[in-house]
């Protein structure tokens, strides 16, 4: 048994010194999926040490890296960033869109390495809580469907709702690109044919909770998403406006990854008290068993 620990350790070390494949760093610090920095080295454009790079190299921290003849800082990987936005109506989630309109990375903090990721998309006519990161493994993992995190809306919709349509949509409708349903409605209150409802999915398919409501007749006028797993929207962090999440807050959000949590970029004390500030007051999660992160 002693035999066996030792000739793991070992192995661990030797894996250690050899460094980790090119395309998992570079996709960690943001600057692509692991595909897509597979295809860069098979087109020629990134250099380890002066010298091309090639399918299922290793590289270290005191190696020199290029992308296209520009330095890349392998230092950066080591520590991550997350934003929570508060996107506003009438923002696109893509970097850029032909037709000009306004996109969610153009309101965000420039960074000197890597980019930001978006953790899922939001629709343009809808707002709410969006999560960025430089951490592609983390941005891959909260997005993948196995996670099944929780996301939390705050709807309106115009027309009669009764009970049973409520339990269908709690059972599950057939939509076009298959079966979809609300793992909870809570009541919003509201009055005459404009009635609001918090409702929660556990997936992040195109315009889903648009298309469960109009499959039973009814119209969605508003709609806006409130929670993303255990990160809920600060009350007074208004739209347009992004807040830098503390180690804390973002040890709970590789939890509900299922990762091992980073070490954060340091947080200015500005923008400390600026956070305590805005999560002061924090909304209360409307399902009974849903719980705030600490």
């Amino acid at each position: 048994m002693k035999k066996t620990q030792k000739s793991n350790r070992r192995l661990e070390s030797s894996e250690e010194d050899k460094g980790e494949k090119l395309q998992k760093v570079l996709a960690r610090l943001g600057l692509g999926s692991r595909r897509e920095i597979e295809r860069w080295i098979e087109e020629g454009r990134l250099m380890i040490d002066g010298k091309l790079a090639g399918l299922g190299d290793r590289v270290r921290g005191t190696q020199a890296i290029r992308l296209d003849g520009k330095p890349v800082a392998l230092d950066a990987a080591s520590q991550v960033r997350v934003l929570l936005y508060h996107k506003p109506l009438r923002e696109v989630c893509s970097r850029h869109d032909p037709e000009g309109r306004k996109t969610v990375f153009e309101r965000l903090p420039r960074l000197k390495n890597g980019r930001w990721i978006s953790v899922g998309r939001l629709d343009f006519n809808t707002s709410g809580v969006l999560l960025f990161t430089t951490d592609g493994d983390l941005a891959h993992a909260l997005m993948h469907p196995s996670t099944a995190i929780e996301r939390e809306y705050l709807v309106r919709v115009m027309g009669r709702v009764d009970d049973a349509l409520l339990e269908r949509l709690k059972e599950g409708v057939h939509l076009d690109d298959g079966p979809a349903r609300f793992s909870d409605v809570q009541d919003g209150g509201g009055d005459g044919i404009n009635h609001f409802f918090y409702v929660v999915l556990t997936e992040g398919r195109n315009r889903e909770v648009r298309r469960l409501w109009e499959s039973q007749g009814l119209t969605v006028s508003r709609l806006k998403r409130v929670r993303y797993g255990e990160v809920f929207m600060p009350s007074k962090l208004k739209q347009g406006q992004w807040l830098e999440l503390p180690q804390k807050d973002v040890d709970v959000i590789y939890q509900m990854a299922g990762l091992a949590a980073r070490e954060v970029v340091s947080v200015s004390q500005r923008e400390q008290v600026r956070h305590e500030r805005l999560v002061n007051k924090q909304p209360r999660p409307r399902g009974g068993r849903h719980r705030r992160a600490s």
